[in-house]
């Protein structure tokens, strides 16, 4: 596991051959939350946001796992307005939720992250990226962070 990364703006994960990836993107964004001042929260309304961010990088590493052969990379992005999350796989195709009130597998949990990272964000999408795709999830910083960035 190669990690690279300041409490900058941006922090870079590589997952590729990696085991545990799930919890191992949650401990990598949870220091990237505590270097931008996301943690430790004293509004809960700034604890939820954290815990969101959590919620959504579970979410997009685990589909990674499950339908794009695994995760590459996990990418973090803070700036003053918002928190861009990247994770890479190896699958071209991009994602696609299910219609409304259908799973992707009938009778089986689950099936219900894309709608997770649609009430949880403020943008997602895909894009193609070497030999895969980059799926991006965006949600806007608390203030403390806001304040963090403005002031450097």
């Amino acid at each position: 596991m190669e990690q690279r990364g300041s409490p900058d703006r941006t922090w870079y994960l590589v997952l590729e051959g990696v085991t545990d990836v799930v919890t191992r993107s949650r401990d990598f964004t949870r220091r990237a939350l505590t270097a931008w001042h996301w943690l430790p929260a004293e509004d809960p309304d700034d604890l939820d946001a954290a815990e969101d961010v959590l919620l959504l990088v579970s979410e997009v590493v685990a589909n990674a796992c499950l339908h794009g052969g695994g995760p590459g990379s996990l990418y973090l992005d803070c700036t003053e307005d918002r928190l861009r999350i990247e994770v890479t796989d190896g699958n071209p195709a991009p994602p696609v939720r299910p219609p409304p009130g259908q799973s992707r597998r009938p009778g089986r949990p689950g099936g219900h992250g894309l709608l997770i990272v649609e009430r949880l964000s403020r943008g997602w999408g895909s894009q193609p990226w070497s030999g895969g795709k980059s799926v991006w999830v965006e949600v806007a910083c608390p203030s403390p962070v806001r304040r963090m960035w403005a002031g450097s």
